[in-house]
Protein backbone atom coordinates (compact mmCIF):
# COMPACT_ATOMS: atom_id res chain seq x y z
CA UNK A 1 0.00 0.00 0.00
CA UNK A 2 1.25 3.22 -0.66
CA UNK A 3 2.28 5.75 1.97
CA UNK A 4 0.18 8.89 1.99
CA UNK A 5 0.91 12.39 3.18
CA UNK A 6 -0.60 12.24 6.12
CA UNK A 7 1.49 8.90 7.34
CA UNK A 8 4.72 10.99 6.47
CA UNK A 9 3.22 13.84 8.55
CA UNK A 10 2.57 10.96 11.22
CA UNK A 11 5.83 9.81 11.11
CA UNK A 12 7.58 13.01 11.27
CA UNK A 13 5.71 14.78 13.90
CA UNK A 14 6.08 11.52 15.88
CA UNK A 15 10.37 12.07 15.41
CA UNK A 16 10.06 15.79 15.67
CA UNK A 17 8.01 15.54 18.59
CA UNK A 18 10.51 12.96 20.60
CA UNK A 19 13.25 15.41 19.61
CA UNK A 20 15.13 16.74 22.75
CA UNK A 21 16.15 20.40 21.30
CA UNK A 22 13.34 20.39 18.82
CA UNK A 23 10.95 22.12 21.41
CA UNK A 24 13.44 24.72 22.02
CA UNK A 25 14.73 25.62 18.78
CA UNK A 26 10.64 26.66 18.29
CA UNK A 27 10.56 28.61 21.87
CA UNK A 28 14.31 30.28 20.57
CA UNK A 29 12.92 31.56 17.50
CA UNK A 30 9.96 33.66 19.07
CA UNK A 31 12.47 34.84 21.94
CA UNK A 32 15.42 35.86 19.18
CA UNK A 33 12.85 38.08 17.37
CA UNK A 34 11.45 39.63 20.66
CA UNK A 35 14.43 39.86 22.23
CA UNK A 36 16.53 41.47 19.42
CA UNK A 37 13.76 43.82 18.91
CA UNK A 38 13.15 44.64 22.52
CA UNK A 39 16.98 45.73 22.46
CA UNK A 40 16.95 47.70 19.43
CA UNK A 41 13.52 49.87 20.67
CA UNK A 42 14.83 50.42 24.30
CA UNK A 43 18.27 52.37 21.99
CA UNK A 44 16.07 54.75 20.50
CA UNK A 45 16.31 58.15 21.63
CA UNK A 46 15.09 60.16 18.66
CA UNK A 47 12.54 58.42 16.59
CA UNK A 48 12.46 60.91 14.12
CA UNK A 49 13.11 60.26 10.82
CA UNK A 50 13.03 56.47 11.47
CA UNK A 51 10.62 53.78 9.93
CA UNK A 52 9.71 52.69 13.91
CA UNK A 53 7.71 49.90 12.67
CA UNK A 54 10.10 48.16 10.77
CA UNK A 55 13.39 49.16 14.12
CA UNK A 56 10.73 47.52 16.11
CA UNK A 57 10.52 44.35 14.35
CA UNK A 58 14.21 44.30 13.65
CA UNK A 59 14.66 41.14 15.58
CA UNK A 60 13.59 38.95 12.60
CA UNK A 61 16.79 39.62 11.43
CA UNK A 62 17.94 37.13 14.13
CA UNK A 63 15.28 35.23 14.19
CA UNK A 64 15.59 34.37 10.62
CA UNK A 65 18.90 32.71 11.93
CA UNK A 66 16.92 30.55 14.31
CA UNK A 67 14.18 29.35 12.15
CA UNK A 68 16.85 28.74 8.87
CA UNK A 69 19.00 26.80 11.10
CA UNK A 70 16.04 24.40 12.69
CA UNK A 71 14.50 23.70 9.18
CA UNK A 72 17.97 22.57 7.81
CA UNK A 73 18.59 20.33 11.13
CA UNK A 74 15.08 18.78 10.48
CA UNK A 75 16.41 17.02 7.31
CA UNK A 76 20.24 17.38 7.57
CA UNK A 77 21.00 16.11 10.42
CA UNK A 78 19.14 12.94 9.17
CA UNK A 79 22.05 12.55 6.58
CA UNK A 80 24.17 12.95 9.22
CA UNK A 81 23.04 10.56 11.10
CA UNK A 82 22.26 8.25 8.61
CA UNK A 83 18.50 7.95 9.55
CA UNK A 84 17.77 9.42 6.66
CA UNK A 85 17.92 5.55 5.23
CA UNK A 86 15.63 4.59 8.07
CA UNK A 87 12.73 7.51 7.07
CA UNK A 88 12.61 6.22 3.15
CA UNK A 89 12.44 2.79 3.90
CA UNK A 90 9.74 3.18 5.69
CA UNK A 91 8.32 6.25 3.23
CA UNK A 92 9.74 5.18 0.00
CA UNK A 93 7.56 8.30 -1.24
CA UNK A 94 10.41 11.08 -0.97
CA UNK A 95 8.53 13.77 -2.33
CA UNK A 96 5.65 13.30 0.54
CA UNK A 97 8.43 13.04 3.61
CA UNK A 98 9.55 16.93 1.85
CA UNK A 99 6.19 17.89 1.65
CA UNK A 100 5.51 16.56 5.54
CA UNK A 101 8.89 18.12 6.64
CA UNK A 102 7.92 21.39 4.95
CA UNK A 103 4.08 21.49 6.69
CA UNK A 104 5.91 20.50 9.82
CA UNK A 105 7.95 24.04 9.18
CA UNK A 106 5.42 25.75 8.26
CA UNK A 107 3.22 25.23 10.91
CA UNK A 108 5.78 25.39 14.07
CA UNK A 109 7.63 28.66 12.62
CA UNK A 110 4.99 30.08 11.89
CA UNK A 111 3.32 29.93 15.13
CA UNK A 112 6.84 30.88 16.96
CA UNK A 113 7.28 33.80 14.40
CA UNK A 114 3.78 34.96 14.80
CA UNK A 115 4.61 34.99 19.00
CA UNK A 116 7.56 36.74 18.53
CA UNK A 117 6.78 39.20 16.12
CA UNK A 118 3.49 40.01 18.27
CA UNK A 119 5.53 40.43 21.37
CA UNK A 120 7.96 42.52 19.58
CA UNK A 121 5.35 45.07 18.08
CA UNK A 122 3.79 45.31 21.69
CA UNK A 123 7.12 45.94 22.91
CA UNK A 124 7.16 48.54 20.67
CA UNK A 125 3.94 49.83 21.18
CA UNK A 126 4.40 50.06 24.85
CA UNK A 127 7.74 51.83 24.55
CA UNK A 128 7.33 54.21 21.69
CA UNK A 129 3.74 54.70 21.95
CA UNK A 130 2.52 57.24 19.40
CA UNK A 131 6.39 57.51 18.10
CA UNK A 132 5.42 53.71 16.63
CA UNK A 133 3.63 55.25 13.66
CA UNK A 134 0.13 55.10 12.55
CA UNK A 135 -1.32 53.84 9.66
CA UNK A 136 0.81 50.29 8.20
CA UNK A 137 0.65 47.17 10.78
CA UNK A 138 -0.67 44.65 9.55
CA UNK A 139 1.39 44.33 5.94
CA UNK A 140 4.18 44.71 8.16
CA UNK A 141 3.64 42.12 10.99
CA UNK A 142 2.35 39.82 8.65
CA UNK A 143 4.48 39.93 6.33
CA UNK A 144 7.29 39.56 9.12
CA UNK A 145 5.40 36.07 10.35
CA UNK A 146 5.74 35.04 6.44
CA UNK A 147 9.39 35.81 6.04
CA UNK A 148 10.05 33.89 8.53
CA UNK A 149 8.31 30.67 7.40
CA UNK A 150 9.75 31.67 3.46
CA UNK A 151 13.21 31.75 4.99
CA UNK A 152 12.86 28.41 7.15
CA UNK A 153 11.85 26.90 3.89
CA UNK A 154 14.55 28.08 1.95
CA UNK A 155 16.56 26.29 4.67
CA UNK A 156 14.60 22.85 4.25
CA UNK A 157 15.34 23.27 0.13
CA UNK A 158 19.12 24.14 1.08
CA UNK A 159 18.99 20.81 3.36
CA UNK A 160 17.65 18.89 0.49
CA UNK A 161 20.08 19.83 -1.98
CA UNK A 162 23.16 19.73 -0.22
CA UNK A 163 22.13 16.91 2.15
CA UNK A 164 24.85 18.36 5.04
CA UNK A 165 23.89 20.66 7.46
CA UNK A 166 26.78 22.87 7.43
CA UNK A 167 26.55 22.86 4.06
CA UNK A 168 22.89 24.48 4.16
CA UNK A 169 23.15 26.76 7.01
CA UNK A 170 26.81 28.33 5.11
CA UNK A 171 24.80 29.09 1.65
CA UNK A 172 21.43 30.32 3.80
CA UNK A 173 23.14 32.03 6.03
CA UNK A 174 25.68 33.75 3.49
CA UNK A 175 22.12 34.90 1.41
CA UNK A 176 20.34 36.23 4.64
CA UNK A 177 23.49 38.11 5.88
CA UNK A 178 26.63 38.17 3.66
CA UNK A 179 24.21 39.37 0.51
CA UNK A 180 23.08 42.24 1.87
CA UNK A 181 26.86 43.10 3.29
CA UNK A 182 28.48 42.61 0.03
CA UNK A 183 24.98 44.70 -1.74
CA UNK A 184 26.26 47.84 0.65
CA UNK A 185 29.73 47.95 -0.83
CA UNK A 186 29.18 48.06 -4.46
CA UNK A 187 29.67 51.67 -5.10
CA UNK A 188 27.35 51.59 -8.45
CA UNK A 189 23.95 52.60 -7.70
CA UNK A 190 21.86 51.09 -10.53
CA UNK A 191 23.86 47.60 -9.66
CA UNK A 192 23.08 47.86 -5.88
CA UNK A 193 19.37 48.40 -6.31
CA UNK A 194 19.25 45.80 -8.73
CA UNK A 195 21.00 43.40 -6.25
CA UNK A 196 18.70 44.15 -3.31
CA UNK A 197 15.76 43.56 -6.05
CA UNK A 198 16.84 39.89 -6.63
CA UNK A 199 18.40 39.29 -3.06
CA UNK A 200 16.28 37.11 -0.59
CA UNK A 201 17.04 39.22 2.51
CA UNK A 202 17.19 43.05 1.04
CA UNK A 203 13.48 42.49 -1.12
CA UNK A 204 11.94 40.23 1.63
CA UNK A 205 12.72 42.67 4.19
CA UNK A 206 11.20 45.22 2.11
CA UNK A 207 7.83 44.23 3.45
CA UNK A 208 8.53 45.62 6.99
CA UNK A 209 9.20 49.36 5.51
CA UNK A 210 6.44 51.81 6.34
CA UNK A 211 8.01 55.25 5.45
CA UNK A 212 9.46 56.13 1.96
CA UNK A 213 8.22 54.13 0.09
CA UNK A 214 8.94 55.61 -3.10
CA UNK A 215 12.56 54.69 -2.16
CA UNK A 216 12.48 51.43 -2.19
CA UNK A 217 14.23 49.04 -4.45
CA UNK A 218 10.93 46.93 -4.87
CA UNK A 219 7.20 47.47 -3.73
CA UNK A 220 6.89 46.03 -0.16
CA UNK A 221 4.61 42.55 -1.17
CA UNK A 222 6.71 42.21 -4.28
CA UNK A 223 10.09 41.93 -2.46
CA UNK A 224 8.33 38.97 -0.44
CA UNK A 225 7.45 37.61 -3.87
CA UNK A 226 10.89 37.47 -4.86
CA UNK A 227 12.53 35.38 -1.42
CA UNK A 228 8.76 33.25 -2.44
CA UNK A 229 10.43 32.85 -5.35
CA UNK A 230 13.72 31.57 -4.09
CA UNK A 231 12.07 29.50 -1.68
CA UNK A 232 9.91 27.64 -3.85
CA UNK A 233 12.82 27.16 -6.35
CA UNK A 234 15.08 26.21 -3.78
CA UNK A 235 12.44 23.96 -2.85
CA UNK A 236 11.93 21.98 -6.39
CA UNK A 237 15.69 21.15 -6.83
CA UNK A 238 15.27 19.64 -3.40
CA UNK A 239 12.33 17.74 -4.13
CA UNK A 240 13.80 16.91 -7.80
CA UNK A 241 17.25 15.78 -6.38
CA UNK A 242 15.80 13.73 -3.28
CA UNK A 243 13.78 11.74 -5.65
CA UNK A 244 16.97 10.65 -8.19
CA UNK A 245 19.71 10.62 -5.92
CA UNK A 246 20.05 7.60 -3.59
CA UNK A 247 19.98 7.89 0.17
Amino acid sequence: MRPRLSDALRGEWTKLRTSPGAAWSVLAIAVATAGLSALAVGSVTCPCATDTMKLTLSGVQLGQAVAAVFAVVLLGGEYGTGMITVTLAALPDRVSVLAAKATLVLGLVGGAGAVGVGAAWLIGRAVLGDDLGPGAVLRPVVGSVLYLMLVALLGLGAAAVARASAAAIGVVLGLLYIGPIVTAMVSDPDWQRHLRQVLPADAGLAVQATINLDDLPVEPWHGLGVLALWTVGTLLLGAFLLHRRDA
